[in-house]
């Protein structure tokens, strides 16, 4: 049976769980950011994603999947900027976004991804 890992883990949840080689990431939101615009906020999120996978040596060019969550549609343009400054254009994701309520009223964006080790 392979071992199960849990990264940065608390009671509700863990940041990142790996299993037979994939990070799972939890939902990433923006945690200094929450006065700015989309575009800010989805910077520092996709900053987050790059410390997780980080700390199990991996990187975005080996994100599998990515979903994104955004409290208004009307933030799209912004987000995809920020996004499309991040993104590794040779190894793009598979890629969701919709519009949700988010937990935070101040949270404009979170983002789900799953990469490979």
């Amino acid at each position: 049976m392979q071992p199960i890992q849990r990264i940065d883990s608390g009671a509700r949840l863990s940041e990142m769980v790996i299993y037979n080689g994939v990070a799972y990431l939890a939902g990433q939101v923006p945690e200094t950011t929450l006065t700015e615009s989309a575009y800010a906020q989805t910077k520092e999120v996709l900053s987050l994603i790059d410390k997780l996978l980080a700390k199990v040596n991996t990187n975005k060019g080996r994100i599998l999947n990515a979903q994104i969550f955004l409290a208004d549609m009307l933030d799209y343009a912004e987000m995809n900027q920020a996004w499309d400054e991040w993104v590794d254009t040779n190894n793009a994701p598979a890629r969701a976004t919709v519009e949700a309520k988010l937990a935070d009223p101040r949270w404009k964006v979170e983002i789900v991804v799953t990469a490979a080790i």
